[in-house]
């Protein structure tokens, strides 16, 4: 796991071509808006949370962002306790984000 930000985590994720953005906010924080093509797992599913994250191709490059980056840095650990080689963690989260926004 890595702790990058915003700066290092776009600069990565555009000359990344194996890169999945996954969101592990809840549904009404993604309502308020999430980073175009990026997938939701919430990680307060709990169990539910593991199954699907077992679901993902763990080949590829994982960008993970939550509201502030502490729940993507636990999601990210959790990724890496599944065996995913590479999870990268947004410091500051979807409250910092400067990009691109779109709305489900």
């Amino acid at each position: 796991m890595a702790d990058l930000s915003q700066d290092e985590w776009t600069k990565q994720l555009e000359s990344d071509n194996n890169s999945v953005i996954l969101d592990v906010r809840t549904q009404d924080e993604v309502n308020e808006g999430i980073i175009p093509n990026a997938i939701n797992i919430d990680i307060y599913k709990g169990q539910g949370f593991i199954y699907e994250l077992e679901e993902l191709d763990k080949t590829k490059n994982y960008y993970v962002y939550c509201r502030s980056g502490a729940r993507s840095g636990q999601a990210c650990g959790i990724m890496n306790q599944l065996g995913f080689k590479n999870a990268y963690n947004l410091v500051g989260g979807f409250m910092a984000w400067q990009g691109e926004v779109a709305q489900q």
